[in-house]
């Protein structure tokens, strides 16, 4: 058989490759994919037609046609100043770092949460806490698409999720104030609509009432985590009559504020006021005092995220879990007993 050629295209596509090699599109697939019996001669002429075209075949469409997929998505709701967040950042970090090293494709989503999602060649999906998306998990979890829930315990959804003992760290924050002495304890929360805001105000309300001291109103700031929230209710707290003389702060870059505001008003950190901050995140080490805070393991709940749903995706278990990691304080130089 005499086959005509065909000189290189842009748009060469699996039909150009099947008539050139005088085969079915069907045996191109089969060679293409590595899948199926296909006879010598066919092969051969498939492989001399992929050739002779430069035929680059779709990755995409490969993964298709096996009915698997490496891809993994990463849908991260969005709000302003994202890519200078210390806890994004981390995400991405520890999420693409061990893609990489299981030859997994991160696919990186940013949502408003209104708009649907296209799951169209996504092997499995990591939703970076729930802030008003939770229909678009539920959309993900109804499609079969295999879920990891990171940052949020999500009780009412039968879907995996890792999420950080909020709670339980801030408890251990304000335990140490305590300890040192402190009553008059002020909190800087964050965007409470978000769970671990919540879980953190939470903690922090249970430990001053298991030690017997009075919640008051006029020592509690809620802001949306934004640094110009953190400083003007850091200018409030220094300012008033009867200041607190600590403070337990949501984040470490909310906390970072307040000492900056604490110095701008004179004072000095820790003999005027004490903070402790929650994050770890690395910037608190390098201001004027080191920043007493509550480490969460952000890095391992973003490679756990990944090593879950590869398992899931493997489908060498079908089992969700839910699993809650441990905070650990770390205590420098921010805090002074009374």
């Amino acid at each position: 058989m005499v086959h005509k050629r065909v000189g290189p295209s842009k748009n060469i596509s699996i039909e150009d490759v099947a008539r050139l090699a005088g085969v079915s599109i069907t045996t191109v697939s089969r060679v293409i994919n590595n899948s199926g019996s296909v006879k010598t001669r066919n092969k051969t002429a498939v492989l001399e037609a992929v050739k002779q075209l430069k035929f680059k075949p779709s990755v995409f469409a490969q993964r298709l046609a096996s009915g698997k997929s490496n891809v993994i998505a990463l849908i991260i709701p969005r709000y302003e100043g994202i890519f200078y967040s210390f806890y994004a950042l981390e995400l991405i970090r520890g999420i693409g770092t061990l893609c990489e090293a299981l030859k997994l494709d991160l696919l990186l989503h940013l949502t408003d949460s209104r708009s649907p999602l296209n799951l169209r060649g996504v092997g499995g999906i990591i939703f970076a806490d729930v802030i008003g998306n939770l229909d678009q998990i539920q959309e993900a979890v109804d499609s079969g698409t295999p879920c990891v829930v990171i940052n949020n315990y999500v009780k009412d959804l039968n879907v995996n999720s890792i999420s950080i003992d909020n709670t339980g760290g801030a408890e251990s924050a304000v335990d140490y104030l305590v300890s040192l002495g402190h009553k008059k304890i002020a909190h800087i929360t964050g965007d409470i609509v978000t769970q671990g805001a919540a879980q953190r105000f939470e903690g922090y309300k249970k430990s001053l009432k298991k030690h017997g001291i009075a919640l008051e109103e006029k020592y509690i700031f809620k802001t949306d985590y934004s640094r110009g929230q953190a400083r003007s209710a850091a200018e409030k707290l220094i300012n008033m009559p009867n200041p607190a003389t600590a403070v337990f702060v949501a984040s470490d870059s909310m906390a970072l504020e307040v000492m900056a505001v604490a110095r701008e008003s004179g004072k000095h950190i820790p003999d005027d006021l004490s903070i402790v901050g929650f994050d770890d995140n690395p910037s608190g080490l390098y201001g004027p005092v080191a920043l007493t805070t509550v480490r969460q393991p952000l890095s391992q709940m973003a490679q756990e995220s990944v090593k879950r749903l590869n398992v899931i995706i493997s489908k060498k278990e079908a089992k969700v879990e839910k699993i809650v990691l441990p905070t650990e304080l770390v205590i420098r130089e921010s805090c002074r007993k009374l």
